[in-house]
């Protein structure tokens, strides 16, 4: 049985929080029961089952992510936060 696909904010809307230079301020929760991306103030929520060992919840972050703007992962680069909540983003 296949995962049910989570509801994303529209990727305009998503987008919208980008800097000038197309860099998204992330807060992550690792180990997270639904997944999934919420639009909060100035940073986008993003819930992710994968735990925090061995970049897997940063993958998974990226990977939801890319599915939300419609880009390709390799279009996403972790800039900074590999070990925290709070990431950096770059969106090409």
């Amino acid at each position: 049985m296949a995962k049910p696909r989570p509801e994303f904010p529209p990727a305009e809307a998503i987008r919208a929080l980008a800097d000038s230079e197309g860099r998204l301020a992330l807060r992550v929760t690792p180990g997270s029961r639904t997944e999934g991306i919420e639009l909060g103030d100035g940073v986008l929520q993003v819930k992710v089952r994968a735990k925090p060992q061995e970049g897997a919840a940063n993958e998974a972050v990226l990977e939801l992510l890319a599915d939300a703007l419609g880009v390709a992962i390799s279009r996403l680069r972790l800039l900074r936060g590999a070990t925290s909540r709070n990431k950096l983003v770059q969106v090409s």
